[in-house]
């Protein structure tokens, strides 16, 4: 079996085609080959792994679904298909680097089946740039949680090349300035946000020996905003959340607040439990992300103060997508 060196191949940036490339194809887990004690980071990294099967697979599906044609038929760039497949090399060689920042004392986590929702290319296209747009919170989470100097340098470098591909979506796809701002959103609570990714995994798919994800997991209510009423999601606007589980059990007589994350800030207005409506803060700018959370502290300043969330309220380029929306 041939195997790829990111670094050293050129095979992650220059790969073609519809089938997957190395390890894509790949469907089991690698054991451990030590007993000794696991790595500083492996955790870590396993839980990036797993979810890291989840962002190729995704492009791996618009892939073998697609072709160029596809994309130019709306008015997309002719280089568009061409991209994402590059994308999908650069998330494959991802595969390899967190695969081999697990020591041989760890399991190695393997892919699930997923069903990311997406039909066609417009619907592709929006989920892929708000999934771009959202990995920046979720890796500055992550890099909060690193134990060793090396692991944070490896996460900084992986969010560079994430954000050149949400900066290509942004402005090759959107037409919309890629700038966020002085610093994109930085949210510390990771597992948050990886538990709301289970959402694309098929139930039972995952094999039995993969360990579970995200661990640990803090099992909080979810909700999303309604899209229909809420269309403009910008500071100093009213926005109604609608839970997609079991709402949290209110304590009678308690605050409960909505707290806001947006570039280093992190906002708490009141959250009104019976109509479960909120004012977003009036940032001082309209681009990037908001992540939202309900919690019962002000401020929510640790993660078992939160009690529902996160909700990514994704600011640019909210007007764009109405050209294919």
């Amino acid at each position: 079996m041939t195997t790829y060196s990111p670094g050293f191949d050129d095979y992650y940036n220059s790969y073609r085609g519809k089938d997957p490339p190395w390890p894509g194809n790949e469907r089991e887990p690698i054991m451990p080959t030590g007993n000794g004690p696991p790595g500083p980071d492996d955790n870590l990294f396993q839980n990036l792994l797993s979810a890291e099967w989840a962002i190729f697979n995704f492009y791996q599906k618009a892939v073998e679904m697609f072709d160029a044609s596809t994309f130019t038929d709306i008015g997309l760039p002719p280089t568009t298909y061409d991209r994402i497949q590059e994308i999908r090399d650069n998330e494959a060689g991802h595969l390899v680097l967190f695969r081999d920042s697990i020591s041989g004392n760890s399991i190695k986590p393997g892919p699930c089946e997923y069903n990311f929702g997406f039909k066609d290319a417009k619907s592709f296209i929006t989920t892929m740039t708000l999934l771009e747009i959202a990995s920046m919170a979720f890796l500055s989470a992550l890099v909060q949680q690193a134990k060793a100097d090396a692991t944070r340098g490896a996460l900084v470098a992986i969010a560079s090349t994430e954000a050149r591909h949400e900066t290509w979506a942004l402005m090759d796809l959107w037409g919309v300035n890629p700038f966020g701002g002085p610093a994109d959103t930085s949210f510390p609570y990771a597992h948050q946000i990886l538990y709301t990714t289970n959402q694309f995994i098929v139930p039972g798919s995952c094999h039995s020996a993969n360990p579970p994800y995200p661990f640990p997991a803090q099992e909080i209510a979810q909700f999303t905003y309604d899209s229909k009423t809420d269309s403009a999601l910008t500071s100093g606007t009213d926005v109604r959340f609608k839970y997609t589980t079991p709402q949290p059990e209110w304590e009678e007589g308690k605050a409960y607040y909505a707290v806001f994350f947006h570039g280093l800030l992190r906002v708490s207005v009141p959250y009104d439990i019976k109509t479960n409506s909120t004012r977003i803060p009036d940032f001082d700018m309209n681009k990037g992300v908001i992540i939202c959370v309900i919690a019962d502290t002000l401020d929510a300043p640790q993660k078992e103060t939160v009690v529902a969330g996160p909700v990514l309220l994704v600011q640019q380029p909210a007007g764009a997508l109405k050209l294919y929306g």
